[in-house]
């Protein structure tokens, strides 16, 4: 049996595994946090573009809060702009 089988469709897919709610948040529904695959999941999703995104979501929040410097933000986000262009 391979790593891939018995996976379910939605396997690493962060709109569906890490949708954004209404708060403006991201947040796993509750089917998944029941899921046997849950951890590898959220790991694929986040190393997918999409998941660099949230990333992105993640720098700006910390920035917005205070958590981190102007300098650290434009760090992040240049590191996090050269990982999308090396996935394209």
């Amino acid at each position: 049996m391979g790593p891939n089988e018995n996976r379910p469709e939605c396997f690493g897919v962060m709109d569906i595994v890490f949708p954004m709610a209404e708060d403006g948040l991201r947040q796993s529904p509750p089917q998944c946090m029941e899921c046997g695959h849950k951890t590898q999941c959220l790991a694929s999703a986040i190393r997918r573009p999409a998941g660099v995104e949230v990333r992105e979501e993640l720098v700006d929040r910390a920035y917005q809060s205070k958590t981190i410097s102007f300098i650290e933000r434009w760090s992040k986000k240049k590191y996090l702009d050269r990982i999308k262009k090396e996935g394209s």
